[in-house]
């Protein structure tokens, strides 16, 4: 049977590219994507409204015991793995995960730490899963990119979420003991905008199967891949509604190409690499949903697997302090230990005091997915956000601490007779997470959209260019009866009450309920600030990108703010002598973000950002061009982007399995 004609569309200059969509119509296919109900309570998304719903978080949620009993249990063993049978200097001395490691953590069960026992896995919480992957991340970052890729967002989360049971039965059994598995939806000329998805696949006549064409890029796991989830758009046409659609493709079918390994400034084992499809037949039983789902089910997937990034941000932490505290009380300068001096204690204090909060943010939001009680999107989103940007600066501040050792590479330490101390490697492999399944700058904007949702809920006609008048006038009848009883309730709350709170200031320990009643009326001052922001620059207000990022940042300041408390009260209750250490990390963080949020409020209305962009226009139009004069680019020839024309491979497939 020959193949459907598969659609196409090309640039300009004749470089193939997705379709070409306006801005609106991108908007459009994002919005589409989105849950847009929210069927249980959200304490971020309550954050930003103004109200402090403390009693959503605290008392802090705990594990069930069968849960802690099997998770300790698998640590355990883990641990001794990760120490007895991993090189990691060789892992980054030869840029690769060597097979007798892979098929290690195949038999220990790490393919299928989240998949359900009675499909072969280990079926971990979400809480016991993280803290995997902070001891693999710990031990090697490729190796946790590796397991994260495979259950995070490969195939294993959309089939326990989206599939049929069918689906679940053939597939998951191999997800959880042999197969390795990829999430594949950038392209080489579509990022974070899916509505420019060139990858097409094309129903056959009889429908029984779907023709399969495109380029995927950055496919984590895709080069050592058994089994894949592709986003692909089906045209639309007579008995398919079409749209963005998601597939389970086995990557020895036919006319499947990985067609080379990618090569990073860190994460230097990964398995990333470039996929083709030509006519590539998948089973239509192979589809995960219905057609045009594909985005809603990437969404969804995600609302839980950015927690595994944030695992392995708060064990980067960990590691951090530990090499801190052991260096700082052991080098001295200017007749004594570098810890006592202030610049560098500050370093010190900073990596302390975050990594607290980094743990209490992973293992709230965990705990809370494990309960099931909360939609988490946002408080998700928040910490792959926060936790990202942090860690890199935590890395940061070690290698500085460290000095010309911190900037040196462990193979060098090593060979002149030190400790083979990896931070400079630590700094190149957490890069990428300020990348990684959503940049910061994405990040902010799509906070930034389910923080204001209630907002557009009431009055998003009056400000929609495509609404009519009577749209536009119930939705002002509706904005006013919303805002008239929601604007009085932001000038006033229990953080004005010195009492509130006061659980969280035992007699003995530093005074955490001064910093609920901070959040409280922060979060009531940033509810103001959305508001006459909206207000202010109404249908503009999207294009505000800087002041929404800031908006963000200043909600996850406070989100980990009451994550800190709430942990550092749950460890005192748990362990009196623990948990004064944990509230004294938690005051010190606590007063290191209000200095944070405090400079972020002042920023929304004092800034550059309109003469930022006037600059950056500036830029690229060549005003500034002179500028460059100077200098030798070693940049070398090609495109900006590769070509990704569909048709047949002309590169060797560099496929391999650990099967």
């Amino acid at each position: 049977m020959s193949a459907p004609t598969h659609p196409r569309s090309e640039s300009s200059s004749g470089s193939p590219s997705g379709p070409r969509v306006t801005e609106r119509e991108a908007r459009r296919v994002a919005e589409e994507a989105r849950d847009q109900q929210w069927r249980k309570p959200s304490f971020a998304k309550e954050l930003f409204l103004g109200r402090f719903r403390l009693d959503l978080i605290h008392p802090h949620p705990h594990p069930d015991e069968e849960s802690v009993r099997e998770g300790e249990a698998f640590l355990a063993r883990l641990r001794a793995f990760c120490e007895t049978r991993i090189d990691p200097a060789q892992i980054e001395r030869d840029a690769r995960i060597p097979d007798e490691v892979v098929k290690g953590l195949k038999e220990l069960g790490v393919l299928g730490m989240k998949i359900d026992k009675k499909y072969g896995g280990l079926g971990l919480s979400q809480l016991y899963y993280n803290k995997a992957l902070a001891v693999l991340g710990s031990v090697s970052p490729a190796i946790g990119a590796l397991a994260s890729a495979h259950q995070s967002i490969g195939v294993p989360q959309p089939l326990k979420t989206f599939g049929t049971r069918q689906q679940q039965e053939k597939w998951l059994p191999r997800c959880a003991t042999t197969d390795i598995t990829a999430f594949l939806l950038t392209e080489p000329d579509v990022g974070s905008d899916p509505a420019r998805l060139a990858t097409m696949a094309v129903p056959s006549e009889d429908g029984s199967e779907y023709v399969l064409d495109g380029v995927k890029l950055w496919t984590t796991n895709g080069v050592v891949a058994d089994l894949v989830v592709v986003m692909a758009r089906v045209p639309r046409s007579e008995g398919h509604r079409g749209g963005i659609t998601a597939f389970v493709v086995e990557c020895d079918a036919p006319g499947v190409t990985v067609e080379n390994r990618n090569a990073f400034m860190g994460l230097r084992g990964i398995e990333n690499g470039v996929t083709r499809f030509h006519e590539v037949r998948v089973p239509a039983e192979n589809r995960i949903g219905e057609e045009g789902a594909g985005l809603k089910i990437a969404l969804t997937t995600l609302n839980t697997g950015r927690l595994s990034i944030p695992a392995m941000c708060a064990g980067a932490g960990k590691w951090c302090l530990k090499i801190a505290r052991e260096w700082s009380g052991a080098r001295e300068q200017w007749g004594k230990p570098i810890a006592e001096h202030e610049a560098v204690a500050a370093k010190i204090a900073y990596i302390a005091a975050t990594t607290f909060a980094l743990e209490a943010i992973v293992d709230l939001s965990s705990q809370m997915a494990d309960d099931n009680r909360n939609d988490i999107r946002i408080e998700a989103a928040i910490a792959k956000l926060y936790s990202t940007e942090h860690a890199w600066l935590m890395a940061d501040d070690l290698v500085q601490i460290r000095g010309g050792r911190g900037f040196e590479t462990a193979e060098s330490l090593a060979a002149r007779g030190e400790r083979a101390v990896p931070a400079e490697q630590l700094l190149r492999d957490l890069r990428i997470n300020r990348i990684f399944e959503g940049s910061t700058e994405i990040m902010h904007l799509l906070i930034a959209r389910e923080a204001v949702d209630a907002h557009l809920s009431v009055a998003g006609d009056i400000i929609d260019p495509d609404a009519d008048l009577r749209q536009k006038a119930r939705a002002a009848a509706r904005a006013g009866g919303f805002y008239a009883r929601w604007v009085p309730k932001l000038v006033a709350g229990p953080g004005q009450l010195p009492t509130s709170y006061g659980e969280f200031s035992p007699k003995g320990y530093q005074d955490l309920g001064a910093h609920l009643r901070y959040v409280e009326r922060g979060s009531r001052r940033l509810a103001r600030s959305t508001f006459y922001a909206m207000s202010r620059w109404q249908g503009r207000m999207e294009t505000k990108q800087g002041f929404l990022g800031r908006i963000v940042d200043i909600g996850a300041e406070l989100f980990a703010m009451s994550a800190a408390c709430v942990r550092a009260e749950m460890l005192r209750t748990g362990d009196a002598q623990q948990g004064r250490a944990a509230y004294e990390l938690a005051d010190l963080f606590c007063r290191q973000a209000r200095i944070r949020v405090e400079e972020l409020f002042d920023r929304l209305w004092r800034n550059t950002d309109d003469l930022d962009a006037k600059a950056a226009r500036g830029v690229v139009r060549g005003r500034y061009a002179w500028l460059e004069e100077g200098i030798i680019d070693p940049s070398g020839d090609g495109p900006w982007i590769a070509d990704a024309t569909p048709g047949p491979s002309q590169r060797e497939n560099v496929h391999r399995s650990f099967r």
